[in-house]
């Protein structure tokens, strides 16, 4: 029964927590994508012990891969005893930067009050070490399983992943028959299931002008005014406009269920890369600016460019010398999977056994891997799953509960025993 399933994991739980805390010690910031190599190491030095058998595969060629910064990920593998599905474990390895305000060091591991502290402690080395810790009990338990187990430790999903889960999506890593079922341990709380994501379009934006002397600028074209008759545009006509769209999505938190753009970034004139440095006695001839544009379900991504470029292409027409061009950075459909898919249904079985109620179906307000593995390997039978909550991650102090972390282990190795061996209670 389930009893000896949880057993096996209450009795890796120091075990849990060491896996966690070491994890956390790697400090994978990206970028610029450090500590990539060894942390992919660490996990594969593990999994190879207990008959994973492993590889690295480097991203080459992609953004931000190069001999100091290799996009290094580990694929690790179990073959049961007979053929049959694939359950794949995806976790990104990759952190944020820590930022100011921490009270413990960030790249310490501390535990404490029954929490593991640390950059990535819940986005996601918790979600991690918790798949490991599942999967090893998992395979303790019932040693004549069917199937295949993998894990893997990606890298640069921060960014994107194009180095990580994109990268090996195009090598053929998630899509059938290699793989059938992908759970995700992203951080979106032990009792619920995330079925997918909001869109999003990155661009930038550049607004062009014309170089002169800063004590003579009516020589010139300030490209940065023009810029500011941009951003004058979007807070009087599209903010608003995007604030009165409400998507049927289940998305998380209330204020995602409406469409949002985020200004990520802005720069414009000639110091911008001499800091700290003197200012520049000219008259700006260029200005970027960097959008975040998250969109729903019911939203096209034509319509959701075209709002943009149509107030680019009004202020073209009306305002004196304003020429402008648009980059596309990003771009990604929303997406959601069924909630009768198999995935689905098996994690549900799990977190009903733990938490003796039906689990939350969410969408993230941001996009995270799964993204990819639709996209690329038109694999869709993905969810997110793990231990954490959402809001912490990024923030000073960033933690994981200990027993968010054992109890979803419990609900990942019940999703193994329902998609591998077809049962959750024997």
């Amino acid at each position: 029964m389930n009893e000896r399933l949880f057993k096996a994991i209450d009795d890796r739980s120091d075990e849990l927590v060491a896996l966690t805390a070491d994890l956390i010690r790697f400090p994978t910031i990206n970028p610029p994508g450090e500590a990539y190599r060894p942390c992919a190491e660490y996990i594969a030095a593990r999994l190879s012990k207990r008959g994973f058998e492993t590889e690295f595969i480097r991203a080459e060629g992609t953004p931000g891969d190069t001999d100091r910064y290799p996009r290094v990920n580990v694929v690790a593998r179990f073959d049961g005893r007979s053929p049959g599905a694939c359950v794949h474990f995806n976790s990104h390895i990759d952190v944020v930067e820590a930022g100011e305000g921490w009270s413990v060091d960030p790249f310490a591991g501390v535990v404490k009050d029954g929490k593991v502290y640390g950059r990535g402690a819940c986005d996601m080395k918790g979600g991690l070490a918790a798949s490991i810790i599942a999967a090893e009990a998992f395979m303790e338990v019932f040693p004549d399983f069917p199937g295949a187990i993998e894990i893997s430790g990606t890298v640069d999903e921060e960014s994107g992943g194009f180095g990580g889960v994109a990268h090996l999506a195009k090598l053929g890593y998630f899509s059938k028959p290699k793989v059938d079922h992908v759970i995700i341990p992203e951080p979106l709380n032990k009792d619920r299931i995330c079925l997918g994501h909001r869109g999003v379009w990155w661009a930038e934006i550049e607004t062009k002008g014309e170089i002169a002397h800063g004590s003579m600028p009516f020589l010139g074209d300030n490209a940065v005014r023009h810029m500011g008759a941009v951003l004058q545009a979007f807070e009087d006509e599209l903010f608003p406009a995007l604030d009165r769209k409400v998507t049927r999505m289940p998305v998380v938190p209330e204020g995602a269920k409406r469409s949002t753009m985020n200004i990520n970034s802005i720069h414009g004139g000639q110091t911008e890369d001499f800091r700290p440095g003197l200012p520049s006695p000219n008259v700006p001839d260029a200005c970027r600016l960097t959008i975040d544009r998250r969109f729903l379900l019911e939203e096209d991504l034509a319509t959701v460019k075209s709002e943009v470029t149509d107030i680019l292409d009004r202020l073209k027409r009306e305002r004196k010398k304003f020429d402008y061009e648009i980059r596309d950075l990003m771009e990604v459909l929303p997406l959601m999977t069924e909630r009768d898919a198999p995935v689905v249904k098996a994690v549900a079985q799990g977190i009903m056994a733990i938490f003796d109620r039906e689990p939350d179906y969410i969408i993230s307000p941001g996009t995270y891997d799964q993204k990819h593995i639709a996209r690329i390997g038109h694999l869709y039978d993905c969810i997110a799953y793990g231990p954490g909550i959402l809001d912490l991650a990024h923030r000073p102090d960033e933690w994981v509960g200990i027993s968010d972390m054992v109890e979803s282990a419990k609900v990942m190795a019940i999703g193994l025993n329902v998609l591998l061996r077809g049962t959750a209670t024997s």
